[in-house]
Formats: C-alpha cells, structure tokens, sequence
C-alpha cells in the first residue's frame, strides 16, 4: 500500500515579469518555475537538484508561501488530518500551520540575529506561536540545542562565538524547535567545509528518523544529495526533468541532463573530469529555447527536440529486486538509455 503524501506539489508555476522604461511596461516573462509536480512522503527527503537558476530555491520558497505563486497547488496534510492548499491562502489562514512547516537557510551567519542570544534565537518561533511559561521556553531551547549536538551553556551566548557548522547547528535547533513535520532545506551545508557538512549532514539524518520528519532537500552538490535524500528531482530551467530513487538516479539515471551532472562529479579515481559531455551555459530563463530547453546542450538532441516540450513519461523499474517508480521528461529515452517503454500505473 502506498503512503498518503505529506506534500504535494501540483503544475505549480512561478513566473515573473519584466518591466522596463519610465512607465514600467511590461518586457517580458521569466518562468522561474513552470508547470512543476511532485510529491514527498512521510519521513522522506526528497533531493531538489540542478545547476543555479534552475528555479529550485524559488521552489522552495514558493511552497512555504514565502513567495506567492503564480498558479498551481501546493497541498499539505497536516497532522490533524486537514488536507490545505497552501496557495490561495492568505498569511492569516496559513498562520496555524507555520508551526508544522519550518525552512533551515543557506548562510549561518546571515540567518542569526547578531543581537539576539542563542536562547532567544530558538524562543522567538515559540513566543510567535503563542508560548509564554518562561520555564517551558527555556527548557525547549535547552533540550533542542543539545539535540544538534551544542550544550546548554551556550544558550547564553550570541552567534558571533560560534563557528559556521555551530551556526548552521543554531539554525537547525530553531526550525525544529516548533516540532514540524516538514522542512525545507534550501543548500543547507553548501557554505560550510566538507569535514563539518558531513556531520551536519549526519544530525539532520539523525532528527529526521527521532522526529519523523520530511525534508525537501534543496542542493547542487550531487553528493550530498546522495548521500542524504531517498528520491530526487533533477530540475531544468524551471521544469522537472527526472525523479527517482536516489540509487536508481546515480546508477542508471534516464535523462541526457542527469546523465550529463553525474559526468561531472569529481571522480578521485579520474585524472579529467568529463565537463565536456556539458557544454554551454544554461539558457536565459527570459528567452528559453522552443521545444526541449536542454536541447541547445544535449548531445543526443534530434529536430523533434527542438519542437516540442517532452512531458515526464511514468516509467517501471526494477531496484535491489523491488519494482520502483521513476520518471524522464526525455523523446528519446528509450532509444538512448534502453530503458523498457512508458508504463502508466498509479504509483509514488
């Protein structure tokens, strides 16, 4: 039996509008997100992929509502078993679930009030919601701070005696300290040193299984996406263009830009790294290419690439023995990767 959602993200676009001149007239559109769907399960993390101005942070940001959408849906199943759309929400309506919905940012010097202590870093989310017993307060931040690995004796200190892993450390403490149930980490160990993204890396494995939590896992370093998500979109100009299981994606990955990522993964093992296999620079998001927008770049691109859009085709495949879900926005994929053809069934 498959699982019921947690989050459901459905033809969800964010477009933006260029205006220039004295009067501001419209100039054009960009399509920072366009017609984007997918799904994430209890106690998943789901990696969001691409290579910058792909559009996932703003996915990110467009599914917390920090931004507001252009069209589409965004649907969550709360722990009281409401199912929401988050999208025609006003901050009001949307205001009882923000305690269950909480995003870790990228830069852990940025995201911490310099003129706060750490205690009230990690109160202030609490006291929003409501919370005012001082002894309750505090001993939520003194037990969340220990769960990311800090002592209560740095309650008192302010960000500035901290490292940038203790920071980010700081960070993760405040998005938990409301018990959500989804977060959204958008390059959540991307400013910190390998040595320290590694252990950060091990804390959020560590919360997700103690809490139960769901993660969308926003990142353009394929390793760590590896290394920590269960399934992965690989996102492309603003569109999806591959989903799998993490394992499948990396061992047999069904679209020519995933194959092309996976190539340029630093290899110990390598003297040269394939950059080759993707050349070019990503097309302007103002002024996409027709048809396949990564056909400008695609090895294998045919005319029919250059004149219409590939939709994600549903495809059966088989992992470690278990038959899996997977699906490729590729004309060609079963010419080029010699995958069996398109199977509709309704599955994750």
């Amino acid at each position: 039996m498959v699982a019921t959602p947690l989050v459901e993200v459905e033809a969800l676009k964010m477009h933006f509008s260029m205006k220039s001149g004295a009067f501001s007239r419209r100039k054009g559109v960009i399509k920072a997100v366009d017609d984007l769907s997918f799904k994430i399960l209890p106690n998943e993390t789901f990696g969001l992929v691409g290579e910058s101005g792909c559009g996932k942070t703003t996915v990110g940001r467009a599914i917390l509502k920090a931004i507001q959408p252009t069209s589409g849906k965004v649907i969550y199943h709360s722990k009281d078993g409401d199912s929401v759309d988050f999208v025609p929400m006003s901050n009001k309506q949307i205001r009882p679930y923000r305690q269950e919905v909480q995003m870790i940012f990228q830069d852990p010097y940025s995201s911490l009030s310099p003129r706060m202590t750490v205690q009230e870093i990690l109160e202030e989310p609490l006291i929003l919601a409501g919370v005012t017993d001082k002894d309750y307060l505090y001993e939520q931040a003194s037990e969340m701070i220990q769960q990311v690995g800090l002592r209560s004796s740095h309650l008192m200190r302010y960000p500035h005696a901290f490292s940038g892993g203790q920071r980010q450390r700081i960070g993760i403490a405040r998005a938990l300290i409301t018990r959500p149930r989804f977060i959204v980490a958008d390059e959540a160990v991307s400013a910190l040193d390998v040595s320290v993204q590694a252990q950060v890396l091990e804390i959020l494995i560590d919360l997700k299984n103690k809490f139960d939590l769901s993660f969308l896992f926003i990142s353009h370093d394929l390793s760590v996406v590896n290394y920590i998500c269960d399934r992965v979109g690989v996102m492309y100009l603003g569109r999806m263009v591959e989903v799998a299981p993490t394992q499948a994606l990396f061992t047999k990955p069904l679209h020519p830009y995933t194959e092309a990522l996976m190539h340029a993964i630093p290899d110990i093992n390598e003297r040269q790294i394939r950059n080759d296999i993707l050349a070019g620079e990503i097309p302007d998001a103002a002024n996409p290419p027709t048809g396949c927008a990564f056909h400008t770049r695609c090895q294998y691109a045919k005319d029919l690439c250059k004149s219409k859009t590939p939709e994600l085709q549903n495809f059966a495949d088989t992992l470690n023995g278990k038959e899996i879900f997977r699906q490729s926005a590729c004309h060609f994929v079963e010419e080029i990767f010699h995958h069996p053809k398109e199977r509709k069934f309704n599955e994750m």
